[in-house]
């Protein structure tokens, strides 16, 4: 058995899987190491290929590594699946890794930096809040239908809703109903409030040209995708007038119109 060349890294919350081989392709490392000491292996580790899933965390440890000397390389778990052998455990996971990595054709998820990821998670976070304040709206439309008390869609209709409720006796239900929905509707009232002020830090990003230049050089990423990442589009644009491949990002496919075209690997 020769050094080290390329290893499969199965990346999880505590103990992580590791699956090394060498240049001939034989098996070097079978291990589980623990979180805290992942950095402190690959440190005692000549630099190699290391190959990980692209899924939550591997952003980070692909940055780690590569500050260690290594060569990271993240991949679809879609596409690592294929080469996945009888049951799936960690160990298989890993050995699964270490061969994908290695396949020509196989296609790459670029590192993404600090600052972008820190884009994407100001993005996340508001959307999450717009879906919380859509299930509240919905939930006090639905309880007020129940008493006869309906509004027209959309957002208007919806305020004009919340001017309604008074008081119990002014909308003719029971005081009980009245205090579930005023606590709901100051729930929607402080989501407003949070999304108003993340919308103003995605206004910020939009004079932020560093940071959509450093987007459009990660490869697959063109100027549209690295715009309706930074906010340069407006937060009120329809932003379904806007295309962006298929097989891009999938916070930016739930983000904008996409086109039945795909990009090959570069």
């Amino acid at each position: 058995m020769g050094e080290v060349s390329t290893i499969g890294l199965d990346i999880a919350k505590s103990v992580f899987q590791i699956h090394g081989v060498d240049a001939d392709g034989a098996v070097v490392i079978r291990a589980r190491v623990s979180r805290s000491k992942v950095l402190q292996f690959f440190t005692d580790l000549s630099p190699c290929l290391v190959g990980i899933e692209a899924c939550p965390t591997a952003h980070h440890w692909s940055r780690q590594l590569q500050s260690l000397g290594h060569t990271v390389k993240l991949m679809p778990p879609s596409y690592v699946k294929a080469y996945l052998k009888r049951a799936k455990n960690d160990a298989n996971d890993a050995a699964a890794i270490c061969e994908a990595v290695t396949r020509p054709s196989m296609r790459f998820v670029a590192t993404k930096s600090k600052e972008q990821q820190a884009a994407l998670m100001l993005h996340r976070s508001r959307q999450l809040l717009v879906r919380q304040r859509t299930m509240l709206s919905n939930a006090i439309r639905g309880q007020l239908a129940e008493f006869g008390i309906v509004a027209s869609t959309g957002r208007l209709g919806f305020n004009r809703l919340l001017e309604m409720v008074d008081g119990p006796e002014e909308l003719g239900i029971p005081k009980v109903a009245w205090v579930s929905l005023m606590a709901l509707a100051e729930q929607h009232q402080r989501l407003q409030v949070e999304i108003g002020k993340l919308e103003q830090c995605i206004q910020a990003w939009h004079r932020s040209s560093e940071l959509s230049r450093r987007l459009e050089e990660i490869p697959g990423v063109g100027p549209i995708v690295a715009t309706a990442l930074v906010g340069t589009i407006p937060i009120h644009m329809p932003l379904h007038q806007v295309a962006i491949w298929r097989h891009g990002s999938a916070w930016c496919r739930s983000r904008t119109r996409p086109v039945a075209k795909t990009v090959s690997a570069a």
